[in-house]
């Protein structure tokens, strides 16, 4: 059994034993969402993936405080608000709350903090006089504040470019630039454009000044883990690396990347993602499903979605589901979680989920033995480590949170559906089309849809 857990550090490309900075003690930054669109399924796997880090950490007993930000002010939102027509900070609060409500419906815990990038101007015009002082940043005078890239001799180790290969940061005038490749830490207002006073002008800030600035308010000038998709590699983390190093901050200590979820072979992305919305999919799946679903795969591994693994891992999910139902009902109660020494093996390697989840087969398969056999012991065995699982997994169906809401017993709700239906149809057998159409609209009254076709009569949640 291992005992030491493991974790890949993408700086380093390998895989190492994780060793705290403080005893006892974890923190971790993780890049949340850029409010500009409802979440898809590939912007929550991110949060489910770090959750259960978050879970297992937790589980070995360290105290973790958990920053995910939140980026609310962006070109991509000042484009929405045009779109659609309200103020800036609207669509910004609109779209928080749409991914905080996607968060709570998949299990995942609250960040210890949630700052947002417009909360923190002060902490940033910090960051920025700081690496104006030391040469690592200019001022050419136009209001925009740049990073001067050559003047770290580590930029790009996370990502292993070379800098004469880039093209140049297209997010200002190279009119102002030293080089073509500085990025702009703070860019100057644009008439109607929101903007902050700073000692340069006003303006807004840059896109990666704001993690560094964020990290560095919450978590200190050196912390454990930073995690994101493996999209922000470069250039987001690469110059959060550069303007917190030319600070002479130590930050980050590993850097942790989930993979993406892909449909058609695509990245998932707006054009893709509309038809794959969180509260979309949750009208047809319980969130514990697709939580589960989007957990089983390691979390360095591409994800192609399909609605028939979705599917299919729903159905394998209420297997595991229904023998905790069957052992609690046996046992008359239901039993604590305990950590399996196979299931914490595996998480210790890199959080090897595809691993555990074979374990807590193998668990099920000796549980429903026991069951058939009226072995009491081990069906208290298995089921409480199948329990203790399924909390790491944040897919505990004994867990409150999936008592209501897009949590809620879907087996229940089907067998309720489906006797409405039976009335239904021995009311039309009897031609009783009135009392037929009457169980139609109560149905729908609850939020259900009702669909006949040729091969039967089908309900999905609206």
């Amino acid at each position: 059994m291992s005992a030491q857990l493991k974790l890949y550090n993408t700086a380093t490309r390998e895989v190492a034993d994780f060793h705290s900075l403080k005893p006892g003690q974890v923190g971790i930054y993780l890049c949340g969402a850029t409010v500009q669109a409802p979440p898809h399924i590939g912007h929550v796997r991110s949060g489910v993936n770090f959750d259960i880090l978050r879970r297992w950490l937790t589980a070995l007993g360290y105290d973790v405080t958990f920053i995910r930000n939140v980026t609310d002010i962006d070109d991509k939102i000042l484009h929405k608000a045009v779109h659609e027509e309200i103020p800036w900070w609207a669509v910004a609060q609109k779209y928080e709350r749409a991914f905080t409500e996607a968060y709570r419906a998949l299990n995942v815990i609250p960040p210890t903090y949630e700052p947002r990038a417009t909360g923190h101007i002060t902490q940033m015009v910090e960051l920025m006089e700081l690496l104006i002082a030391n040469g690592s940043a200019y001022a050419p005078g136009n209001g925009d504040v740049y990073l001067d890239v050559r003047h770290l001799k580590s930029y790009l180790t996370l990502s292993n470019q070379k800098l004469d290969d880039l093209q140049s940061a297209e997010d200002a005038d190279l009119t102002y630039k030293k080089d073509p490749r500085d990025f702009a830490l703070w860019k100057a207002a644009k008439a109607g454009d929101p903007s902050w006073p700073t000692p340069w002008g006003a303006g807004r800030p840059g896109w990666h000044l704001e993690c560094s600035a964020m990290a560095h308010a919450y978590l200190g000038e050196t912390f454990d883990i930073h995690g994101g998709g493996l999209d922000l590699i470069f250039p987001h983390h690469e110059n959060e690396i550069a303007q917190s190093q030319s600070a002479g901050w130590g930050f980050a200590n590993i850097w942790m990347h989930n993979a993406w979820v892909t449909a058609s072979g695509e990245k998932m992305s707006k054009s893709l993602g509309n038809s794959l919305q969180v509260h979309e999919i949750l009208k047809t799946v319980r969130g514990i499903e697709l939580r589960w679903y989007l957990g089983s795969a390691h979390y360095r591994s591409m994800m192609e979605f399909s609605f028939d693994a979705l599917e299919e891992a729903s159905v394998n999910f209420r297997r595991i589901e229904g023998f905790l139902k069957r052992a609690t009902d046996l046992l008359g109660q239901t039993p604590e979680g305990v950590i399996a020494p196979g299931f914490s093996e595996a998480m210790n390697e890199d959080l090897a989920v595809p691993t555990a989840l074979a374990v807590v087969s193998e668990i099920m398969r000796l549980g429903n033995t026991a069951l058939s056999s009226g072995d009491l012991a081990g069906v208290r065995t298995a089921a409480a480590e199948i329990r203790g699982a399924l909390g790491i997994l944040g897919c505990d169906p004994f867990d409150p949170i999936f008592a209501t809401g897009a949590g809620a017993n879907i087996e229940v709700l089907d067998g309720l559906v489906a006797l409405a239906l039976e009335q239904r149809a021995a009311a039309r057998a009897r031609k009783d089309f009135a009392a037929a159409d009457a169980i139609r609209d109560q149905i729908a009254a609850l939020g259900v849809v009702i669909e006949d076709t040729a091969t039967g009569t089908r309900w999905s949640i609206s």
